[in-house]
């Protein structure tokens, strides 16, 4: 009876937990990645033309986080830590990823015993096709090929 209890009392805790408290566990599965949509984009310090702009980005499909909204407005975050205020019309749902390891390897498959394409530099820009459990389809230039998430700066973990 008092073990009965005591299982039930834990239960419920747990399911307080889950339920009420913000868990750091979950919190990479709600992280919006998006994409730059043109050449030139400006970063501004806050979400109106008005603001002083912070950097201008001159990279077509560069991943940005998503922090923040203030109507038209988005407040981004991008690999190199910058964040500031975009204009929503310069974002573009298009998956990409920048390369976090220094010459990692492109397969043929998405498996390590597949046959290797090419090493990719760290800051390589690519284009995400699709993403498995641990790998990622991309696209690098003239490359197409799999790459494991972890080095992908972009890719939703």
């Amino acid at each position: 009876m008092i073990r009965n209890n005591l299982n039930y009392f834990f239960f419920l805790l747990l399911l307080i937990i889950v339920l009420f408290l913000p868990n750091k566990a979950f919190s990479d599965q709600n992280i919006n990645f998006l994409s730059l949509k043109k050449n030139e984009a400006n970063l501004r310090q806050g979400p109106s033309f008005e603001y002083p702009v912070i950097l201008t980005y001159k990279k077509k499909n560069l991943p940005v986080i998503i922090l923040d909204k203030s109507g038209a407005w988005k407040k981004i975050k991008d690999f190199e830590n910058n964040s500031g205020w975009i204009h929503s019309s310069l974002l573009s749902g298009r998956k990409s990823g920048i390369n976090i390891k220094d010459y990692s390897i492109l397969f043929e498959k998405p498996t390590i015993f597949s046959n290797p394409i090419a090493k990719l530099e760290a800051g390589k820009l690519v284009l995400i096709k699709k993403c498995k459990l641990k790998w990622c389809k991309v696209k690098s230039e003239k490359y197409n090929g799999w790459i494991f998430k972890r080095y992908l700066w972009g890719a939703t973990k």
